[in-house]
């Protein structure tokens, strides 16, 4: 009897001990565990999201290019875009004290940073210590195409880009190469057969799907998601030439050219060029202050694509502006930069035109293309008869070039655009040219009424 009591005792002893510990441990874990998370999450220093693979290979990028003097900065657009929503608050945030991952642990396969090559050192040195902290590194080189004019250094490789690859994230470190224009251009990201098509997943790079062109920006040094990086002072500007391709002058096809129609060396001709030259700066400064953007267009955007200079016999720079962008102080802008009004035909609803002179007779001819459902066009006006002129033209987009030291807009389909313009025989020079009958593209559009046309005919 005695012994089952003592059974019993030891059977209830253990039960409640062990009730005991599992009343505990559920009190830990939906009590204490909260109240100390809560009261964690408060403390200074706490930090929320640091633990994913993005920030730290971030991170450890950063440490690495600290380390060895390597001047990045951050071009990635999607966390550009975020810092650029909260600006004001992250740029008043100091070092360490941020206590939550906001920009940096966004999901993303990449993120993109820039250097300009000529400021990097010891490419070789940086690489061994990458891999020695864990970073798989993929270089990616591409001839250097400002050497194609040169026969002797055509073809002449130069690094493009660098994939750098840490766990699950990549840093994609896109080299910047200063033009003549004084902006910044990096290449294509061609794989080339050798490379591992796996390595990452290249289709979801924001950059290298084709070359690109940027107003060097200036860098201003902010603290994101605890870490120092360099971004642009004006992230939505450098964000507005992404989405913008690059197209290289045609060197090779432009000395085939010269080398079956000599090329005009003469004074005369020397001397147009030098003039035409300056009115496209002096227009370009003046179109970028008012924010218009503009293009290369008819003669001037023929002479780019066929000889990568200006035409000597055309007499004038032609520019292309859409009509959506059009600014009613863009007159009175030109004047103050000491271009007078020549002629201004049409209205902002219909066929506007503008012409300016130019130094040494030389005249800025500025065309405004009005948008269809299925084309585009501008409108031409003949000043004795009133008659109206439409120049067809397939739709089309804006891409950069160089051109004349200078980073300018062209259209993106280039052929289309000329072949409107002058036809297919357009690689043949033609020095006499009547606008209203020899392109290729010109329809009647009927006639201004004469009551109108003190206002659609204005010459100075």
């Amino acid at each position: 009897m005695s012994r089952i009591n003592k059974n019993v005792i030891l059977a209830l002893l253990t039960l409640t001990s062990s009730a005991f510990l599992l009343f505990q441990l559920y009190y830990y874990k939906h009590y204490l565990s909260a109240k100390n998370g809560a009261s964690l999450s408060k403390h200074k220093g706490s930090r929320v999201g640091f633990d994913g693979t993005q920030w730290r290979a971030v991170k450890k990028f950063i440490m690495l290019t600290s380390s060895q003097n390597v001047p990045v900065f951050l071009i990635d657009p999607l966390i550009l875009e975020l810092i650029d929503k909260s600006f004001e608050q992250v740029k008043n945030v100091s070092h360490g004290s941020t206590s939550e991952c906001k920009f940096f642990c966004v999901p993303r396969d990449f993120t993109a940073f820039a250097l300009q090559y000529h400021l990097w050192k010891n490419e070789e040195g940086w690489f061994r210590i990458a891999e020695n902290m864990g970073f798989q590194c993929l270089k990616i080189e591409s001839k250097d195409p400002r050497l194609d004019g040169i026969d002797s250094l055509s073809g002449t490789e130069i690094p493009l880009h660098y994939i750098c690859k840490l766990a699950s994230h990549a840093i994609h470190l896109v080299v910047f190469y200063e033009r003549s224009g004084n902006y910044l251009w990096h290449g294509h990201l061609r794989l080339k057969g050798h490379i591992d098509k796996k390595f990452v997943p290249f289709r979801k790079l924001q950059f290298g799907r084709y070359p690109g062109a940027f107003d060097r920006p200036e860098l201003q040094q902010i603290t994101v998601d605890g870490l120092e990086v360099l971004i642009p002072k004006n992230p939505m500007h450098f964000l507005e030439e992404v989405p913008h391709s690059f197209i290289e002058c045609r060197y090779k096809e432009a000395r085939a050219f010269f080398q079956q129609y000599l090329d005009d060396n003469t004074v005369e001709a020397m001397a147009f060029r030098k003039s035409a030259k300056e009115l496209l700066q002096l227009a370009a400064k003046t179109l970028r202050k008012l924010g218009v953007r503009f293009w290369l267009s008819s003669g001037t955007c023929l002479g780019w694509y066929r000889q990568c200079n200006i035409i000597s016999y055309s007499k004038d720079v032609d520019l292309g502006i859409f009509i959506k962008d059009y600014k009613s102080d863009i007159i009175s802008a030109f004047q103050d930069a000491g271009l007078p009004l020549k002629h201004k035909f049409g209205k902002v609803e219909d066929s506007l035109e503008l012409s300016f002179q130019g130094k040494d007779d030389v005249k800025l001819d500025i065309f405004f293309f009005y948008e269809e459902t299925d084309h585009m066009w501008n409108g031409g006006t003949q000043a004795k008869t009133g008659k109206k002129f439409k120049y067809l033209f397939p739709k089309f987009t804006l891409c950069w070039t160089e051109f004349v030291d200078m980073k300018v807009h062209v259209p993106c389909e280039t052929i289309e655009y000329i072949e409107a313009n002058y036809g297919k025989t357009w690689k043949i020079p033609v020095k006499t040219w009547d606008w209203k009958r020899s392109p290729p593209n010109v329809r009647p559009n009927g006639v201004w009424p004469i009551s109108e046309w003190d206002e659609v005919i204005q010459l100075y």
